[in-house]
């Protein structure tokens, strides 16, 4: 079992030094080279465009993080009419450490690659590099190693919130700093863990060029948005102090990114449109660029494949999620129905497909948009934040204004929560909100076919935080599993 060990660290260390040969030739690319050594500026800064690789992947927001996300919170169900067996584990919350989320190894093996180029960008300041390249290479690697941590974090260890006012002591996952492949880290406490993600974000956002656009030194990257700038480092700082419950530092960092005035609310004219498009415009701050050319692309596990009625369809919208929309709300534009409309039921339209080529065809996946940063901020100024000339109503006005619903003249904890399950909807995003509210889950049998177990989930409970996979404890011992 020792030689397992051995094998996945030195898969992680070494896949930040060669990957599929296809990358310095086939466009986008988001794997690594061959020919890629960390010795060089040219060879660093094609590692960390292929430190990007598996966030692209099925195995994290291509596929699995929005999905099972979906399913486990109540917005997504099943149904006989579209069933070839996926979701079902997420739909049940039948996780076990022989069968549990795959976040671990992809977060790893992505944190291996960050943490190869931080830990080799000394001297590299020679001829034309100067430290400020080497130093913006440095913040898109610290944002990835913390957005992995963050994500590790979110599935294996209880909310922050809980931990912080009921078990400062429970368990989160390890922090690495620095990736041994025969290293077996022990497990850190979750508000540890949040510590250090904030502590890498704060440096990157300390070291990035304000102007810093990866384009300008990467020119096979096709996609601005599908790599880090400070507005990305500041829009997960939103979102982690969200989920800490800090509130003035959460409405601060999301008023630096709204103030940026790089980006742009979708009207509601433009809503509908703008899913499946080659490249994400308007609200997009950070995102997945997906292509059938890249490695990480899913093909019939793709989520754009997933969630078609015509393809596996088996990830649907549940009707207390659509019920929620009110009649010229256009999200509503934003789900369809099998091309026959026999079934009754609704599907996401946010992962329609580029149209590519034939099916299965590719997406484009949103993680940080404008509509989160108002959201993100009118939660916190309802719980008491302050920023000078924006209230909660005024923020969450933003929001209605540019869908075609209603506003609000008041705001309370229940409008925040329904408004924030209506725009981020097939997101990946309300499992977690769920999570860090300290709520359960609940299900109404008639709204949720095929659920054999699990139909509410109660918190506080063990079952947020998702069993540890038994591979991992076999080859390091230093590891305790989460209480069944």
């Amino acid at each position: 079992m020792k030689k397992i060990l051995v094998y996945i660290g030195t898969l992680a260390a070494t896949m930040a030094l060669s990957g599929c040969e296809d990358f310095l030739t086939r466009e986008p690319q988001l794997q690594q080279s061959t020919d890629i050594t960390l010795s060089t500026y040219s060879g660093l800064n094609d590692s960390t465009h292929g430190a990007y690789y598996y966030i692209a992947s099925t195995g994290w927001y291509g596929q699995s993080w929005v999905i099972d996300a979906e399913m486990r919170s109540g917005n997504g169900m099943k149904s006989n009419f579209a069933n070839s067996n996926r979701c079902t584990q997420a739909y049940n919350w039948n996780y076990t450490e022989d069968g549990t989320s795959g976040m671990w190894s992809t977060a790893y093996v992505t944190i291996a690659m960050a943490n190869n180029v931080i830990d080799n960008l000394e001297g590299k300041a020679v001829g034309d590099i100067t430290e400020q390249d080497l130093n913006n290479l440095k913040a898109e690697c610290l944002f990835i190693r913390a957005f992995a941590h963050f994500c590790n974090v979110l599935t294996y260890g209880q909310p922050y919130t809980y931990c912080v006012a009921n078990d400062k002591e429970s368990l989160g996952v390890p922090y690495v700093y620095h990736t041994d492949p025969n290293g077996k880290p022990a497990r850190e406490t979750v508000i540890s863990n949040y510590e250090n993600i904030v502590k890498d974000l704060l440096e990157a956002e300390s070291v990035i060029d304000p102007e810093y656009v990866a384009t300008s030194v990467r020119p096979s990257l096709v996609d601005a948005n599908a790599a880090v700038n400070i507005s990305t480092i500041q829009a997960l700082l939103s979102r982690v102090y969200l989920y800490m419950g800090e509130w003035q530092k959460a409405a601060d960092y999301a008023t630096k990114v709204i103030d940026s005035k790089k980006y742009k609310m979708w009207t509601a004219e433009e809503y509908p449109t703008v899913w499946g498009k080659e490249l994400g415009t308007g609200e997009v701050i950070f995102e997945v660029y997906g292509k059938r050319t890249n490695s990480a692309y899913g093909s019939w596990e793709d989520i754009s494949y997933l969630t078609n009625p015509g393809g596996s369809g088996d990830p649907q919208a549940a009707q207390p999620l659509i019920d929620l929309y009110a009649e010229g709300d256009v999200r509503l534009e934003v789900y369809r129905t099998d091309e026959k409309e026999e079934s009754g039921i609704l599907w996401t339209a946010k992962y329609p497909g580029k149209g590519d080529n034939a099916a299965p065809d590719c997406n484009n996946v949103v993680i940080f948009r404008l509509s989160e940063m108002y959201l993100n901020r009118a939660e916190a100024l309802m719980r008491g934040a302050t920023i000078e000339g924006a209230t909660a109503i005024s923020d969450i006005n933003v929001i209605t204004s540019n869908r075609g619903a209603a506003p609000y003249t008041s705001v309370g904890p229940t409008d925040i929560e329904a408004e924030r399950r209506k725009e981020l909807a097939w997101e990946g995003h309300y499992i977690y909100d769920l999570a860090r509210w300290n709520k359960p889950v609940v299900r109404a049998e008639k709204d949720y076919p095929l659920l054999t177990m699990n139909l509410e989930v109660p918190f506080p409970s063990t079952k947020w935080a998702l069993p540890l996979p038994k591979s991992e404890l076999d080859v390091n011992e230093n590891l305790v599993q989460n209480p069944k």
